[in-house]
């Protein structure tokens, strides 16, 4: 089946990597994505292409079933406005400093997803998912992240507003609003609100020490640096058919919209990144410690290492707060 639908593209180093990962990883997601790539592939335009490809890894059929499911629904309002979904690795250690930030400003619910932890994840989580805040879902296999969020939307359609989908090592910061909430409510039409990173560096550390993630690091990069310009987003699960990548969603009606309100019609590493109204801050590495460690866990999205200059990258400590 690998070899069959890689047969029809035509680089023979893209066919090999796209037969790899048919190989091993979730097939039938694989399946979905493989195909896509190729009907996508013919289009010239970079955000159309972008977009049909999400179209056509979630399938034709597949989004006519969705967007009745959605019009016949359209009279149930959602149980919760704000929540979040995540999927981790042995971030045991981050989780209670990670959820308590984002429920202080508005998040009703957390959808975590636990890919393989062997940390004390469990132990940190069970009082959050004892009162409800956490939904916990254990998840197994490589390269998850793409599938976990799909799955995501499709649990939650119907009763989240809006979702986040961020990272451990991700934080959002509202600066013009005092909650979450109060800046996505600007935003009611929108099919999904991208808000840029700003990357904060190891401030020089090289072991753990006591403390929270945002107590520790408080030097960033310049704030116009090209990393910046990666996104996250902030979805309406009932306008958006799938994620292309785990930046940005193919929308199904509506606009994606930067955090201006501005619509989106360039790629996100094709803008300036904005972080006056609201932004990400982004601890990509904190200390060289924790940094290899992160490194040891793999990655969620693909099957690659890290390399060590990752941390040379990352490690931006122009500004400090």
């Amino acid at each position: 089946m690998a070899d069959f639908l890689t047969a029809f593209i035509p680089n023979r180093t893209k066919r090999e990597k796209w037969r790899e990962e048919l190989m091993k990883s979730d097939l039938s997601f694989m399946i979905r994505k493989g195909l896509a790539e190729i009907m996508a592939g013919i289009i010239p335009h970079k955000m159309a292409r972008n977009r049909w490809r999400g179209i056509f890894r979630y399938g034709l059929l597949r989004g006519v079933r969705l967007r009745w499911k959605v019009y016949h629904n359209r009279g149930m309002s959602p149980k919760h406005y704000l929540t979040v979904c995540a999927i981790a690795k042995n971030e045991g250690p981050y989780f209670q400093e990670w959820i308590e930030w984002h429920h202080n400003l508005g998040v009703e619910k957390f959808y975590i997803y636990d890919n393989e932890s062997t940390d004390n994840t469990t132990d940190v989580l069970v009082p959050y998912i004892a009162s409800g805040l956490v939904e916990y879902v254990f998840r197994k296999g490589v390269k998850q992240q793409l599938p976990v969020y799909d799955d995501c939307l499709e649990k939650h359609r119907l009763d989240a507003r809006w979702i986040a989908f961020i990272d451990l090592d991700e934080f959002i910061v509202p600066v013009q609003d005092k909650t979450i909430p109060g800046f996505l409510s600007r935003f009611e039409g929108a099919s999904a609100v991208e808000i840029n990173w700003l990357i904060y560096g190891s401030g020089g550390a090289r072991e753990k020490e006591a403390g929270g993630v945002m107590e520790r690091f408080k030097r960033h990069s310049e704030p116009d640096h090209v990393l910046n310009r990666y996104v996250k987003s902030i979805v309406n699960p009932r306008r958006v058919f799938s994620f292309i990548g785990c930046h940005e969603v193919a929308r199904m009606s509506g606009k994606n919209v930067d955090s201006h309100g501005q619509p989106v019609r360039k790629n996100f590493t094709d803008r300036e990144p904005r972080q006056d109204v609201i932004r990400i801050n982004h601890y990509a590495v904190k200390s060289y410690e924790e940094f290899l460690k992160k490194r040891a866990r793999g990655r969620a999205r693909t099957l690659d290492i890290r390399n060590l200059d990752y941390f040379e990258r990352f490690d931006l400590n122009d500004i400090e707060e």
